[in-house]
C-alpha cells in the first residue's frame, strides 16, 4: 500500500470478507484541488477479487467518509460507476472514482453488497483507508550570515 514520507503507515487498505478481497489505492489529485478554497480532491482505485468458489454480483455500495473536522458523510447507491459486475471465481473487477473533501485529509470505509447465484446476500467490507494531501513545501528560511 502507498505510504508518504511523513506517514509511514499505508494509506490504502485490503480486506477479505466472504471470499471477496477488496484492495484500495488512494491518491491526491492536485490538478483538481484548490487548497486556497478548501477543495481537496482524491482518487481511489479499487480492485475486487472473488477468491471464493461461487460467483457473486455486486449490487450496491455503502461509504462512510469522514473529513479532518470529524464531519461524517454517508453515501449509498446501486452498483459502482454505473455497473453491477458479476465476478466468477478467480475473477477481478477494477474501477476508479474520486472524493472531494473540504479538508486536507480524511478517511473512507464501507462495504459492497453482493448477491450469490442462490439469491443470498452478504457484505464485502472495505477497510478504512486514508485520503491525505501532501504537506506544502516549507518556505525558504532566512539566509545564514556569512561566517565572519
Amino acid at each position: 500500500m502507498p505510504r508518504t514520507a511523513d506517514n509511514p503507515r499505508p494509506l490504502g487498505s485490503e480486506r477479505s470478507t466472504h471470499g471477496l478481497l477488496v484492495a484500495v489505492r488512494p491518491s491526491f489529485l492536485p490538478e483538481r484541488s484548490n487548497k486556497d478554497r478548501g477543495v481537496f480532491v482524491f482518487a481511489y482505485h479499487i480492485t475486487i477479487t472473488n477468491t471464493s468458489d461461487t460467483p457473486a454480483r455486486l449490487m450496491a455500495r455503502h461509504w462512510i467518509i469522514v473529513d479532518a473536522n470529524a464531519k461524517k458523510h454517508v453515501v449509498r447507491g446501486e452498483g459502482v460507476v454505473g455497473q453491477q459486475p458479476r465476478l466468477l471465481p478467480g475473477q477481478s473487477f477494477e474501477y476508479a472514482s474520486f472524493c472531494p473533501l473540504p479538508t486536507h485529509w480524511g478517511t473512507m470505509e464501507g462495504a459492497f453488497r453482493f448477491q450469490r447465484d442462490d439469491g443470498s446476500h452478504f457484505n464485502a467490507q472495505v477497510a478504512r483507508f486514508y485520503l491525505a494531501a501532501p504537506p506544502d513545501p516549507a518556505p525558504p528560511g532566512p539566509a545564514s550570515p556569512a561566517p565572519g
